[in-house]
């Protein structure tokens, strides 16, 4: 009682886009009596008895929604192996002098006295526990937990409590001896190259042939975008598929790269064009890796925060590290939830990156690093949008690429959110981002502006 159940919840599924249930309302409209009214009426039992019904209809609808459940719902055997069974379920954080102030006086049947309310706070926790597979305490945070995204100064060095059973790690070399990790590994770590050439089709090839791991093992991925995007393609090859663990150590990674599951690799003709959706069986952010990435490497993620930032409606890229961090992740993770295969909303994520991967499949990958690439992009994307682009040029200032005209043409021709034969091209409009249709002469006219003579 008195977590903000409702109100939270009611946010968040506004974030995910889902219908909200509030129990304790549905309850009422069914009976056409209060909560109060029946707890006088049947008794508490009763009343748990109706509760755990109205949970196990709502838990077992097809469609996805967020329900809110009354605080009590858990006491209930049936309801609690219905959450284990069918929900992600987030235990929503508060202290017990918050929760008291915020249901005394509100004629609830169970907060008459502070005494007693304290009891049952107490005596619910380990429920709570049992139940809970992630924690919060606003919006943000349950959308996190809800994706297993954990943001949170200091997760690395917990990193062992989240790897359980037999597990193997990827990362590169410089990372490894930047961060190595406290964690009990099967092999020695699998040390890739850095930067792109980390995802070829050879490099995830050398992987698959290394790794010992059974159908009950986990893969960690510690890192930048290249070898989350490399590992996590791995995974999900490898033996059909098996868990892993996203641990991204730069601002790429951790706004971006390592959320929501999408894995690849490159081919010569164009970026990402191998991969798969595997969503991480965790994703461990830790926004105090940061402290060790050199200043070139920051702004290379801060083209990734500018995008988030301007899909959001917000100046994400002038907050401080960790809620820069955890704002973008959250962002990003609600998108995800709501179109976990890109079919649709998930898309608009794209805002810059048509143009970003065509630059970088013109260089062949080697004169362009992808932050600058996504930042020229950005000022393709708001110029064929009609929209300011002060915020990329302050930010990022980009320069001109020397890149080849034709072959970043041809890539971009080629990009994987085309269909039918047209170009589609990410764009911003006061609603956000969106993604449309746009004449062959206008897309080459953004891009040639790109390119340095």
């Amino acid at each position: 009682m008195g977590a903000g159940k409702s109100t939270i919840g009611a946010e968040v599924a506004k974030l995910l886009g889902r219908p909200f249930v509030d129990l304790d309302r549905e309850i009422e409209a069914r009976t056409g009596a209060s909560v109060a009214q029946i707890f006088e009426e049947r008794g508490e039992s009763g009343f748990r008895a109706l509760e755990a019904e109205v949970a196990a209809e709502e838990l077992g609808h097809a469609a996805l929604s967020v329900l809110a459940l009354g605080g009590g719902a858990v006491e209930t055997e049936a309801v609690r192996q219905a959450l284990t069974d069918r929900a992600a379920t987030v235990l929503l954080e508060v202290e017990p002098d918050a929760a008291w102030e915020r249901s005394r006086g509100k004629k609830r049947p169970l907060a008459r006295d502070e005494a007693s309310f304290r009891s049952l706070y107490e005596r619910r926790q380990p429920l709570y526990a049992q139940v809970a597979g992630g924690r919060a305490r606003d919006a943000d945070g349950v959308v996190l937990a809800a994706g297993g995204v954990v943001v949170e100064p200091g997760a690395f060095s917990r990193l062992a409590e989240v790897v359980e059973g037999p597990a193997e790690l990827v990362s590169d070399a410089r990372v490894l001896e930047l961060h190595p990790p406290s964690l009990a590994l099967q092999t020695p770590p699998h040390v890739l190259r850095s930067g792109e050439e980390a995802k070829t089709i050879e490099t995830v090839a050398r992987l698959w042939r290394e790794l010992r791991l059974d159908r009950g093992g986990t893969l960690v991925a510690l890192g930048g975008g290249c070898v989350t995007d490399a590992a996590g393609f791995a995974a999900a090859t490898y033996l059909r598929g098996i868990d892993w663990v996203a641990v991204p150590t730069t601002l790429v990674g951790q706004v971006d790269a390592a959320i929501g599951g999408k894995t690849a690799v490159n081919l010569p003709e164009g970026k990402n064009l191998v991969g798969a959706f595997h969503w991480p069986a965790s994703t461990v952010i830790d926004p105090e890796l940061l402290a060790t990435l050199p200043a070139e490497q920051r702004l290379e993620g801060m083209a990734e925060v500018v995008k988030t930032g301007l899909l959001a409606g917000e100046q994400l890229w002038e907050l401080p590290d960790a809620e820069l961090v955890r704002r973008s992740a959250a962002f990003k993770t609600a998108l995800c939830l709501r179109d976990p295969y890109d079919r649709g909303l998930r898309q608009t994520l794209n805002l810059g990156h048509t143009f970003a991967h065509a630059l970088e499949a013109g260089a062949e990958y080697e004169t362009i690093t992808h932050g600058r690439a996504v930042a020229l992009g950005l000022l393709a994307a708001l110029r064929l949008s009609g929209r300011p682009t002060d915020a990329v040029e302050e930010t990022l200032a980009p320069e001109p690429a020397r890149v080849d005209r034709e072959r970043a043409w041809q890539a971009l021709k080629r990009d994987k959110k085309s269909t039918g034969g047209e170009l589609r091209v990410v764009l911003l409009g006061d609603e956000g981002g969106y993604a449309a249709s746009a004449p062959e002469a206008d897309v080459r006219r953004a891009l040639g502006e790109l390119i340095a003579d």
